[in-house]
């Protein structure tokens, strides 16, 4: 394994280097084409760098673990607001989760229907790319000025175009008081009506879920913010959702949130695990097709967990069938290592975008050296 200790030196490992590379930062996020090629760890970049929390500004190196990151936010009262999962158990790995690895993911939470993804909060980011160039874009404020925007680039690459050994967020502040609204006994189709009314309102809700069990399931509605202000809001959505409905408050709420970000009704079970795109209202009509008995529907209504039967390709004729007249994308999220490197783990990308990302790797990472073929 390789594992470099600064950025020079991963720099001058990679510079002039034909051979493949496996990245990985904690190694909690197995997802992907199986890649083959010498292990390059970057645990070894690890550390706060600059955290100013006056200026709400983070800037760590990808290494570093996310537990590191917590505490340090915690103690001055803040957060990544996007709400960065932890995958461990749904995926059955082991490790810490790193930056780095959140970053390649672009892993977001709940949160985002509210204040949107990780790639929304990158400020900036440093990266070595296939010719052990440094590369860097951003900074402390939202701007870029070079020809590609390389933080929505990275965000989501999966570590196909390059070494990341920096990052700069923005950080906001932990609200006060959080409140969740539950009502049980709702089949998909009036639960995403229930979180669609609420995702309506003005009343600036933070995250809309529905856990379904068979044909039923659990909505989910989050309210934060101040304790007066949450109270009111509170109120005023019960009278537009109408009756029936529970609050839990505090870490009866956040655990029910947890639950959600990490989908841990899957954890343990038999099967493969997809999560699919499509527009809110879709999610029921996606259930549907696919005759469905358990699902976890977020982001009111958009992002669709799906628990598959494992069979001859873990479920992926009968996903992107049910996927296609509604549009959106599909992602085999955890299936054997063999499965993964005989079916297409990503949606299969449109002729002129293939071109186009194809065209985008081999600018950043010309011999192919970085987690190739992770992406199909």
């Amino acid at each position: 394994m390789l594992q470099p200790k600064t950025e020079a030196d991963l720099a001058a490992l990679i510079a002039g280097r034909t051979a493949p590379l496996r990245i990985i930062g904690g190694g909690t996020r197995d997802v992907g084409a199986p890649v083959k090629g010498e292990v390059l760890s970057l645990r070894g970049l690890s550390g706060i760098v600059d955290y100013e929390p006056g200026a709400m500004t983070l800037v760590v190196k990808a290494g570093t673990s996310l537990a590191e990151v917590d505490a340090a936010l915690a103690q001055e009262g803040q957060r990544l607001a996007f709400e960065p999962a932890d995958w461990r158990a749904l995926l059955g790995t082991t490790g810490e989760p790193t930056v780095g690895g959140m970053v390649a993911a672009n892993v977001s939470g709940p949160r985002r229907v509210a204040v949107g993804a990780c790639r929304d909060f990158l400020l900036g980011l440093r990266f070595v790319d296939g010719r052990g160039r440094v590369l860097k874009n951003g900074g402390r404020v939202m701007k870029n000025v070079t020809g590609y925007d390389l933080v929505k680039l990275m965000a989501g690459s999966w570590g196909s175009l390059g070494a990341m050994t920096e990052a700069s967020f923005k950080v906001l502040a932990k609200p006060a008081a959080e409140v969740t609204l539950v009502k049980s006994g709702l089949s998909a189709q009036d639960g995403v009506h229930a979180l669609t009314q609420a995702l309506g309102t003005p009343y600036d809700v933070s995250g809309a879920a529905w856990v379904g069990v068979g044909r039923q399931g659990e909505a989910r509605v989050r309210l934060e913010g101040l304790p007066g202000s949450v109270a009111y809001r509170r109120e005023a959505l019960l009278n537009v959702l109408g009756a029936g409905w529970d609050a839990v408050s505090a870490e009866p709420s956040a655990a029910l949130w947890r639950e959600v970000r990490d989908v841990t009704p899957f954890v343990g079970r038999a099967g493969t695990v997809w999560r699919v795109s499509v527009k809110p209202t879709d999610g029921p009509r996606l259930l549907e097709a696919l005759g469905a008995e358990e699902a976890l529907l977020d982001w009111g209504g958009g992002l669709v967990w799906l628990l598959m039967p494992e069979g001859q390709d873990g479920g992926e004729a009968a996903v992107r069938a049910a996927l296609r007249p509604l549009g959106g994308h599909a992602t085999l999220m955890r299936g054997a290592a063999e499965l993964r490197s005989r079916i297409a783990v990503f949606q299969p990308e449109a002729p002129a975008v293939a071109t186009l990302a194809a065209a985008i790797r081999r600018e950043f990472d010309p011999n192919s050296i970085f987690n190739a073929g992770i992406m199909g």
